[in-house]
């Protein structure tokens, strides 16, 4: 290069960050290169996700309408309770919920309003659905996230300590009490609990309460401990199922990373074998795990009916059991949404959320 040209170079890397000769705005150069391909990769890699998880949730909400349809009974005849009712009664009753209208008529009326927010009546509680589902809400939601919180913070904790001491006693306990509970069904599990903790057997005296939320109406620190006292027995449910399969995981990846370079590294320069897991292993291996947790998420609600249908927990899970004994077709329908969407919604965020840990990922 040229001594002569070295000046014009100078000059204009100066000038593009200063206003022209002119007085006019500054020519600031656009965002090109590596970071800006790898903006809009994401983007459309997200893109992607999203439109898939609608086109998913559209298929549940088809799914919905037509499966509930195929369980034999008469939702009006199972309203009646086995009373005599006349045929212009039974008549005038579907009319009212619109069963009378062809299959085909009952099914775009159904999506019109479901994509609005409005899943209709309940018929065996005569209030909108979105009500009932809203009451019901909280139940699940104080179930389902105390019972993620716990088995979050043991399967992480133990997944690592089992990894770091591969091959111990300790690891094979865990890992072999793992797969048993992670084997086991909820409902029997939850079956169990209640005969030996509740009920009582033997020496073993019932601790805590057969089912419910409550023994009463209360109200401050009694009422938070008598909802915690019934709390315990569907916790302990959940938390052993799914505490399982976040342990295995988090086992499984921090024993891919056991032998790499960096940890070799860590070790040469002197640190303590502890700090080395919690500071270089385990934030690497938790990326599959992190992945896992927001699918947990998803699933433990929608796997909280068989738990809270043991327990007579008042979550959206007995609320499902209640509509299907009848069948309460508008309850069944939006419940059976709600619990897909949580599955579905859950695992587009793990999607989206994962290349922002792994850059490698969505690229």
């Amino acid at each position: 290069m040229s001594s002569e040209s070295t000046p014009a170079l100078v000059a204009g890397a100066a000038g593009a960050g200063t206003a022209q000769a002119d007085g006019t705005a500054p020519v600031v150069p656009s965002a090109r290169g590596p970071r800006a391909r790898g903006t809009t990769a994401y983007l459309r890699y997200a893109a992607g996700k999203l439109a898939g998880a609608a086109v998913s949730l559209f298929a549940v909400l088809v799914t919905s309408f037509f499966l509930f349809r195929l369980i034999p009974g008469d939702p009006v005849k199972q309203m009646t309770g086995g009373r005599q009712v006349s045929a212009e009664q039974i008549a005038a009753m579907r009319r009212e919920f619109g069963l009378d209208l062809p299959l085909w008529q009952q099914f775009t009326e159904y999506c019109g309003k479901a994509l609005t927010g409005d899943f209709g009546t309940s018929y065996q509680f005569h209030a909108p659905v979105v009500d009932k589902i809203a009451e019901a809400l909280p139940a699940t939601l104080l179930l389902t996230g105390t019972a993620f919180v716990i088995y979050t913070v043991i399967g992480i904790w133990l997944g690592s300590r089992s990894a770091w001491r591969n091959g111990s006693a300790g690891d094979r306990f865990h890992t072999a009490f793992a797969l048993t509970l992670y084997s086991v069904p909820s409902f029997w599990l939850g079956l169990l609990l209640i005969i030996t903790l509740s009920v009582g057997i033997g020496p073993i005296p019932g601790l805590f309460p057969t089912g419910g939320m409550e023994s009463g109406p209360g109200s401050g620190l009694d009422h938070v401990l008598d909802v915690a006292h019934h709390l315990v027995l569907p916790v302990v449910t959940l938390v052993a199922v799914e505490y399982a399969r976040t342990l295995l995981v988090m086992r499984s990846s921090l024993l891919d990373e056991m032998g790499s370079d960096y940890l070799t590294t860590a070790r040469a320069k002197g640190l303590r074998d502890d700090l080395v897991r919690r500071r270089h292993a385990v934030p690497n291996a938790m990326l599959p795990t992190v992945t896992l947790l927001f699918v947990n998420l998803g699933n433990t609600v929608a796997g909280a009916i068989l738990v809270e249908t043991v327990f007579s927990w008042p979550g959206l899970g007995g609320l499902f059991y209640q509509a299907l004994s009848v069948p309460d077709l508008p309850l069944v329908q939006a419940l059976f949404f709600v619990f897909a969407a949580a599955v579905i919604l859950m695992n587009t965020l793990a999607d989206v959320i994962y290349p922002l840990l792994d850059p490698r990922v969505g690229r």
